[in-house]
């Protein structure tokens, strides 16, 4: 069963939360990232990605970056702007984007939850980013990064929540400058505290990552560094715990820098083997399951998968598993997605343009939307064992960072 734990969150007072809640640190590169903190000393940013504060030139995985993150952070409690909560909570929540809602539990999970498979996987993860987190916690001392978590919903734990929401005032209620609605409730009382640990420890007996392998992965190996001389915070990692039914999966899709020698005539002559290729006069977001867009040289195209080029299993039926091995792997060369430097990954938020602008520009060769995996999908792959391809899953909305984080010492 779920092991999962209350908390002394820093968080910003009040007033300032709005100033210091700020998009995830992996959704933003750098120069974005310098872009959304001006005129805002506040912004959670500086210390997630604090290479913004230091000269244009310097690596993102410098250690004077991670040195730099603890500064910011020691001056955002120092001054007051982040303030440590008395005794340990419970948080719920909620965010609505457009008319969608969901409203999740913000909680600590247990590292040996995440070793012993109680917190189920469905990526691998890339090695480079895994060390900038396991640097960044271990440096600055606070995990900042919240791992998005699902659960099979539970009747109990939704009516509990619900109904500390009706009965309670948030500590945080606004509106971001993207549209998203953020809102807070601290869970302070000692039976509702229980009775929410009681109903993971007996009623939940798995929860899934659906959004931060790498945080998990690296508050894991932090734990497993720091030995004897791990606190019992270091155990835990900063989650938030998500019902199934409020969630929906956007698509995530793929950017290539090269059509591996072949010319764009040669590659779309060569997909017709396992795709049938249609030309489009408008951008290409896919209809159903096994159905792809395809940019390259200013002309969108929709492939779709031709009969047996998939397998029904929960692996091979993915329409990122189709597009791993009959295009990326079998004609452009690309064996690890994790690794190759070749590939980038563009989330369906940015949208179709985002996809034209990086072919356009010449930084990219061509351009993939793919249809979305189910929440389903993820836990039948989960729950086999299994692994998806990197990055096959985008969820929307996103929790801010900032609002809510764990210190480790």
């Amino acid at each position: 069963m779920a092991h999962i734990a209350p908390f002394k969150a820093l968080r910003p007072t009040p007033e300032l939360a709005a100033a210091v809640a700020s998009r995830p640190y992996d959704v933003l590169n750098s120069e974005e990232a310098r872009i959304e903190v001006k005129n805002n000393s506040h912004s959670f940013l500086h210390i997630t990605k604090s290479e913004i504060d230091l000269p244009a030139d310097m690596h993102a995985y410098s250690r004077l970056v991670y040195d730099k993150a603890r500064e910011n952070l020691n001056y955002m409690i120092s001054s007051g702007t982040l303030i440590r909560e008395p005794k340990a909570c419970y948080y719920i929540y909620q965010l609505v984007m457009g008319n969608r809602s969901q409203t999740g539990l913000v909680c600590v999970s247990s590292v040996d939850d995440y070793n012993n498979n109680i917190i189920k996987k469905h990526e691998f993860t890339r090695p480079e980013k895994e060390n900038d987190r396991i640097n960044h916690i271990k440096i600055s001392g606070a995990q900042t990064g919240n791992v998005f978590l699902a659960y099979k919903h539970d009747d109990a734990l939704d009516t509990l929540i619900e109904g500390w929401k009706s009965s309670h005032t948030p500590v945080y209620d606004f509106k971001a400058e993207d549209g998203i609605s953020h809102s807070i409730w601290i869970v302070d009382n000692d039976q509702s505290i229980n009775d929410i640990t009681n109903i993971f420890a007996t009623r939940i007996s798995h929860t899934y990552i659906a959004d931060g392998h790498h945080r998990a992965a690296s508050a894991a190996k932090v734990r497993e560094a720091l030995g004897e001389a791990a606190t019992e915070e270091a155990s835990y990692f900063l989650t938030t715990l998500f019902p199934s039914s409020q969630l929906k999966i956007m698509d995530y899709n793929r950017v290539v820098k090269d059509l591996n020698g072949y010319s764009a005539e040669e590659f779309l002559s060569a997909l017709q083997d396992d795709f049938t290729v249609t030309s489009s006069t408008v951008p290409v977001s896919p209809a159903s399951l096994h159905e792809f867009g395809l940019y390259c040289h200013g002309q969108w195209y929709i492939l779709a998968a031709r009969e047996g080029t998939w397998t029904e299993d929960p692996i091979g039926v993915l329409d990122v598993t189709i597009l791993s091995d009959n295009i990326l792997d079998k004609l452009l060369g690309i064996h690890d997605q994790r690794t190759d430097k070749r590939i980038d990954f563009v989330g369906g938020i940015r949208g179709l343009k985002e996809l034209e602008n990086r072919v356009d520009s010449g930084d990219m060769a061509v351009a993939i939307s793919l249809y979305p995996v189910s929440i389903q999908q993820l836990f039948d792959i989960a729950d086999s064992g299994n692994i998806m391809p990197p990055k096959s899953t985008w969820f929307e909305p996103k929790l801010r960072d900032g609002l809510l984080t764990q210190l480790i010492y």
